[in-house]
């Protein structure tokens, strides 16, 4: 016998991990457009870009002697351009918990074919592999894993004396985890995770020590046109100020202010932390008396309160083969979908059979409450779908 629906949809069942929902209250109208159709070296669209930046430093409190640049292609470009720009002088400690930090593993062991390269990885609570950082080298990991939820356990691992780079993949966390800038070099992320923003462009944040080191260092191997951030002369004329590499989205840009002037007018950082802060709490609480779930990364200190992955804990499916528990979690999501309750759930690709709810700052708390008994239900029918059809 099926379960009864329940009466409540959340009123926005966007729960993707990116391009996120909107922020509370978007239209299309709230927009500044005069920039549209404009050159973006144009006076109007470089203040504009210029305005970006300096909202972008202003909402993550980010030290004046740090540089801010909006680079080509979403965070990916940004981390390249820093890994392509900077690696080499020193060894290279890269971390990786998910997908994301493998990919940056490929760049480096098989794309710039570094030799004194150390990787860390391996299962289980990733707070191990952080004593094993050596500072004298560079270091570059992934700050929060979407695909498996798993998330630095703050910034204590970090040494402030250190001599190596600290290249942050930040994406999925800035605006979202209290995140130390100063304890970081690089900060790469993009809009369209926590800012709810479009896709496309990257933003990329040096240190004082990193500038010093792209201007000191030249790379043995040929630097594409997207990731050259210097010339004969130094640092590329305007790029932290405005002068983009390439064309840039426009559109984006002005969804982007719009998204930073919403986040500073509801208290800034520390209102967008809470946020996510409240979002996660209902899925934990959830979580504590379900039956049938349970997170994803079970250490909790290193679980992201942003992409909050849920696998099912639930015996019978838990003792299906791998194949048998990928396709009940997918049908999960799609019978969420169909009811437009939850779009975009199901777990990353890569990722072990599981479900994925972002609880970023522009997710309102009351669409997370409702959509609880819509993954009971979901459950509930596909428990009993599988059981007729066995």
């Amino acid at each position: 016998m099926s379960r009864a629906e329940p009466k409540t949809r959340p009123s926005d069942p966007r729960f993707s991990s990116g391009p996120a929902a909107k922020r509370p209250g978007w239209s299309a109208k709230s927009l500044e457009l005069p920039s549209l159709g404009r050159s973006h070296r144009a006076p109007l669209a470089r203040g504009r870009i210029a305005h970006a930046i300096e909202l972008t430093r202003t909402l993550l409190e980010i030290p004046a002697d740090y540089r801010i640049a909006i680079v080509p292609g979403s965070d990916t470009g940004a981390v390249e351009m820093a890994m392509w720009s900077l690696l080499g002088p020193r060894g290279v400690d890269v971390l990786a918990w998910e997908h994301f930090g493998g990919l940056w593993i490929k760049d480096i062991v098989d794309q710039l074919r570094l030799e004194d390269v150390r990787v860390l990885v391996g299962a289980g609570d990733i707070r191990h592999r952080l004593t094993m950082v050596d500072w004298q080298r560079d270091v570059v990991f992934t700050w929060n894993g979407t695909a498996t939820g798993t998330c630095v356990p703050g910034a204590d691992w970090i040494e402030y004396d250190r001599q190596g780079l600290a290249i942050c993949d930040a994406t999925s966390a800035i605006f979202g985890e209290p995140i130390p800038v100063s304890k970081l070099d690089v900060i790469a992320f993009s809009w369209q995770k926590c800012l709810g923003g479009e896709a496309a462009h990257g933003v990329l944040v040096l240190s004082p020590k990193a500038v010093e080191r792209l201007l000191s260092y030249t790379p043995p191997w040929p630097m594409p046109k997207l990731f050259r951030m210097k010339d004969s002369a130094g640092l590329l004329p305007g790029l932290f100020s405005g002068n983009t590499i390439n064309t840039v989205s426009l559109l984006c840009v002005e969804d982007a202010i719009d998204s930073m002037e919403w986040a500073i007018s509801i208290g800034g950082l520390s209102a967008l932390h809470q946020r996510v802060r409240d979002n996660y709490q209902v899925v934990a609480d959830w979580v504590a008396a379900s039956p049938w779930a349970d997170f994803l990364e079970a250490v909790e200190p290193c679980r992201s309160r942003t992409s909050v992955c849920l696998r099912i804990s639930d015996p019978k499916i838990a003792g299906l083969d791998v194949a048998g528990q990928h396709r009940f979690t997918s049908e999960i999501a799609q019978r969420l979908d169909n009811m437009g309750a939850a779009f975009d759930i199901s777990g990353f690709r890569t990722a072990p059979p599981s479900l994925r709810i972002w609880c970023g700052p522009t997710v309102e708390t009351n669409n997370l409450k409702a959509l609880m008994p819509w993954l009971d239900w979901a459950f509930a029918e596909q428990e009993l779908h599988l059981h007729q059809h066995s």
